[in-house]
């Protein structure tokens, strides 16, 4: 059989990649310099084997063969077909900016019927200097849009929205970090890129590498780290806005425009497994499962290619055969939900190539359409500090269905590269593979042309890699965000508390409160009196006890003293957290390295209650 050979220009070669492969276990494929492009003087003609890259900090040349062996698998597939083929659309200016303060809480600047007006002021009282250039910036590009097409507008003046003694916030003390693999999470990412672009670090960077991917750590914080799932419904809800409005004002900052995508309208299946968004899965999975967060078939295929074992070379690379791979989808889909599917059957290459057909059939990209400009435009950034800070503020600003099965295919990825001496599937190799199936989306392939594609071939793989490697950090909600949470409730409470007849229905509802079910949380006043903390736990035999405050008392202490009074066996460790409720916060579970007397001092109003928690 014929090779079907395609040229790709790298650098200053060219990859002639033969797509036939030597060896099916392998998985290896041909690979040469072709002489047109300038390969060495007395190299070989002949076709050289392509060996695989065994670095995890390099995209090499050879590295990126696999990349493109997977888009041609993926255009043989002859998946694309069965799908409506649509285009991405960037959304127009004004009407890009309308929807970015709708997102961000502040349709009230543009729109003075909007009901959140109080709101809004609360929130742009806790902006940094950074984040309100970013929303003068909108607010302005909207007037000058609106007046252009001569419509009439309600848009203030931008210098009635931030008025001088708002913009005259003193920037925030940066301390220089210890190194530069430093995350500094206590001040806005952005006012760290402004002072870094400004030269005021005290030690400039030295040249770093674009392949290299240093050690980041986070410093340990007094009050405890914070994750996704922590914080209430309705403090992640203020998170989101405001993490909206941090990115766009980093990238700002770093003079990167980033324009966002029109929400696709596409037609999709209502039911089903391959083809049906993520939000329709989950309804279907929550009424057999309730809970469900990360797709069932997702979560299936994820297990099965672990239980056949990760040490198969080639794992997640070499690709199942075409024929048997389509017939196994149109298996599933009629025996999954029946319980009666034949996975003893299914092969490990198979599953893995039905794990990415998951992935690029979902109808709406599983970075978002709303997102994916900005996820594409990370490396644009100077530094992999900055790369990293956008990617965590991304992730946070992801739906959380889109969040979850994200972090689920992340771990699992990490625990086929934890077994990369075997399967010989490093990070790189991962990443190169699983990129096109993550960023070829409905509407992206027929958008851009061969040479384009190559050109984010690269950047997509280390978008991948990055979201690889950084997972830990990614999910944790930055303390500078949550420190403009807290602001935030408490200047919607002096707001309350200014209407002195709200002011007596609440306190009237607090008493009902407080008489009504043993099971509602007591408020109680938690200053150290005679140094003592209370501790309320509801759910529990033991429903509330005492703690005495130290300077070392940390949250797992107060776990520990809990569980050696409480009397149910069925009591475990690990389905329980502290958690802080009420003051300038509505709840959150504590990291169990949290230091009781520091967080008291940022909130010296909370309640503390133990409760048990769904993992």
């Amino acid at each position: 059989m014929d090779c079907c050979k395609q040229q790709w220009r790298f650098g200053v070669f060219h990859i002639c990649l033969c797509l036939c492969p030597r060896s099916r276990k392998t998985g290896q494929y041909n690979v040469q310099r072709c002489k047109a492009a300038g390969a060495a003087p007395g190299s070989s003609s002949g076709k050289t084997p392509y060996q695989r890259c065994s670095s995890q900090d390099s995209l090499d040349e050879q590295a990126m063969v696999d990349y493109f062996k997977e888009v041609e698998i993926i255009q043989r597939s002859g998946d694309a077909e069965t799908q409506e083929e649509v285009q991405l659309k960037v959304a127009d200016e004004g009407e890009q900016e309308e929807a970015w303060l709708m997102e961000a809480g502040l349709a009230t600047l543009f729109d003075e019927s909007a009901s959140d007006g109080e709101d809004s002021i609360a929130l742009l009282s806790t902006l940094t200097r950074t984040q309100a250039a970013a929303v003068e910036r909108r607010v302005e590009t909207l007037k000058q849009t609106l007046r252009k097409r001569n419509k009439p507008y309600s848009v203030p003046d931008v210098r009635e929205i931030f008025k001088p003694a708002s913009q005259s916030k003193v920037r925030a003390h940066i301390r220089p970090p210890d190194a530069e693999t430093d995350i500094n999470l206590e001040v806005s990412f952005s006012e760290q890129a402004l002072t870094y672009k400004e030269g005021l670090k005290v030690t400039q960077p030295q040249n770093e590498a674009d392949d290299r991917l240093p050690d980041f750590r986070v410093s340990q914080d007094k009050t405890g780290q914070t994750r996704v799932g922590d914080l209430s419904a309705e403090d992640m809800k203020k998170v989101r806005r405001l993490v909206l409005i941090e990115m766009s004002a980093l990238f700002d900052t770093c003079g990167i425009e980033v324009k966002a995508h029109k929400a696709l309208k596409v037609r999709v299946r209502e039911s089903g497994l391959f083809g049906v968004s993520l939000s329709t899965l989950l309804e279907q999975d929550q009424r057999r499962i309730p809970g469900t967060k990360v797709p069932l078939i997702l979560q299936h295929l994820m297990s099965h290619i672990e239980e056949q074992g990760l040490d198969t070379e080639g794992v997640l690379r070499i690709p199942g055969a075409a024929t048997r791979v389509k017939a196994v989808c149109h298996e599933l889909e009629h025996k999954f939900y029946e319980g009666v599917f034949p996975w003893q059957s299914l092969k490990q290459h198979d599953a893995a190539s039905l794990l990415k057909l998951f992935i690029r059939e979902l109808p709406y990209p599983l970075l978002t359409v709303e997102y994916f400009s900005a996820f594409t435009s990370v490396l644009k950034l100077p530094t992999k500090k900055q790369q990293l800070q956008a990617l965590n503020l991304l992730v946070l600003l992801l739906p959380e269905p889109n969040r979850d099965t994200l972090k689920a295919l992340l771990e699992f990825f990490q625990r086929v590269t934890d077994h990369k001496d075997r399967n010989k599937m490093t990070l790189n190799n991962v990443a190169v593979v699983m990129a096109p199936n993550i960023f070829m989306c409905k509407g992206f392939r027929s958008k851009i042309s061969e040479q384009q594609e190559f050109a984010m071939a690269t950047g997509t793989a280390n978008i991948v890699r990055l979201l690889v490697r950084y997972q830990n950090l990614l999910w944790t909600i930055p303390k500078f965000v949550l420190n403009q949470v807290r602001k935030h409730n408490m200047e919607n409470q002096r707001k309350m508390h200014r209407d002195r007849a709200v002011k007596k229905l609440l306190k009237k509802m607090a008493y009902d409160r407080e008489r009504a079910s043993h099971h509602k949380n007591i408020r109680i006043c938690n200053k150290a009196e005679g140094g003592f903390m209370r501790v309320q736990a509801p759910q529990f035999s033991k429903v509330s006890m005492a703690v005495q405050l130290t300077e070392d008392l940390k949250a797992s202490d107060v776990l520990t003293h809990f569980l050696s009074q409480e009397r149910s066996p069925s009591v475990k460790r690990e389905d329980l957290c502290l958690y802080e409720m009420g003051g300038n916060i509505k709840e959150r579970c504590l990291d169990e390295e949290t230091y009781i007397t520091a967080l008291l001092e940022l909130n010296p109003s909370a309640e503390w209650v133990i409760k048990s928690v769904q993992h």
